[in-house]
């Protein structure tokens, strides 16, 4: 059973079809989390992104991996739906293998560093227990109307 499922990550994050990239949280600590993301070859991306050799983007995985973290700085946040978890940077990441139709992320998210408004979080994405990408993402807490 996950811990959090889909309508639970969107009572959390603003993101809708086609920018949410996780699908379900199966694992939630303070300081840790891990969320999947199903790949399918209906995604949008795939009709134009290599499509005689559909690969998912690394930005999108990348960008899953901060939708991951971003569930983990929001959960605790009271009023979350005054606020909003920006992307702020992303450091050292790397691509180990191609990300195609049919395969699963695991990602991974852990804290490193956390401030008042500010989270740095490691992490890395498995498919079948193969890390296919890692980064360390900054996330900032910001108001909806900033």
């Amino acid at each position: 059973m996950p811990v959090l499922d889909i309508q639970a990550i969107r009572d959390i994050l603003p993101h809708r079809y086609p920018m949410l990239l996780v699908d379900r949280i199966v694992e939630l600590e303070a300081d840790r989390i891990v969320g999947i993301k199903n790949v399918t070859v209906n995604e949008p991306f795939f009709m134009g992104h290599f499509p005689e050799f559909p690969v998912m983007p690394g930005v999108l995985i990348i960008e899953a991996m901060a939708q991951v973290a971003g569930v983990l700085v929001l959960k605790e946040i009271a009023d979350r739906k005054s606020k909003v978890v920006l992307l702020a940077s992303v450091d050292s990441a790397k691509f180990r293998r191609p990300v195609l139709p049919g395969d699963q992320l695991r990602i991974e998210m852990r804290v490193v560093k956390k401030k008042a408004s500010v989270a740095k979080m490691a992490g890395q994405a498995t498919v079948d227990g193969q890390v296919v990408a890692e980064a360390e993402v900054m996330c900032k807490l910001a108001n909806r109307a900033e």
